[in-house]
């Protein structure tokens, strides 16, 4: 008998249960909780549909691949897949930009391919840069990040050639 399907709702049920047992207002808590990240979702949301209009336009216009035929020497040189271009501007700005964008690469190539392979090791491997930064640097109240992005932005590019030479070592390319 397969035991997973009760995981949830028993996991659930303890929870309430050790809500109760606290004296908390598990109901109140869970409104409020959600109604939080709708206030998160409503300032988010502009600029991820903006974001993902441009991503969608550059797409389009065939700017995404004329800039990938310029960069394709140099991804080469770097054993990075000239088709993850977009995923490699997108993913410091925006996680779920960058996850629209490797789901369309696998759509396109397959998921067991080298390219789709390459951009979920991708997307698995780098960050967010500039939203990390902007929360653990807004958060602790500093306002020049001096050399942060510029280090920052260079893991992200190892991260991005680890992920390439990784698939090829692991899956052969």
């Amino acid at each position: 008998m397969d035991y997973s399907a009760y995981l949830v709702p028993l996991l659930l049920a303890f929870v309430a249960l050790f809500g109760l047992g606290k004296r908390v207002n598990v109901y109140e808590a869970l409104t409020q909780g959600a109604q939080e990240g709708l206030t998160i979702l409503t300032g988010i949301l502009p600029s991820l549909v903006g974001l993902m209009t441009a991503v969608y336009m550059l797409r389009a216009s065939g700017a995404m691949d004329l800039l990938g035929q310029l960069l394709a020497p140099a991804l080469a040189a770097l054993c990075i897949p000239p088709e993850t271009v977009g995923l490699l501007f997108v993913r410091p700005v925006s996680g779920s930009g960058a996850l629209a964008i490797g789901s369309e690469l696998m759509a396109a190539y397959g998921p067991d391919s080298y390219i789709g392979r390459t951009a979920a090791v991708m997307l698995g491997s780098t960050e967010t840069t500039f939203y990390t930064i902007a929360v653990y640097f807004g958060s602790a109240g500093i306002r020049k990040t001096r050399y942060a992005i510029p280090a920052a932005l260079l893991a992200d590019l190892a991260g991005f050639m680890s992920a390439a030479f990784a698939v090829r070592l692991f899956f052969g390319g």
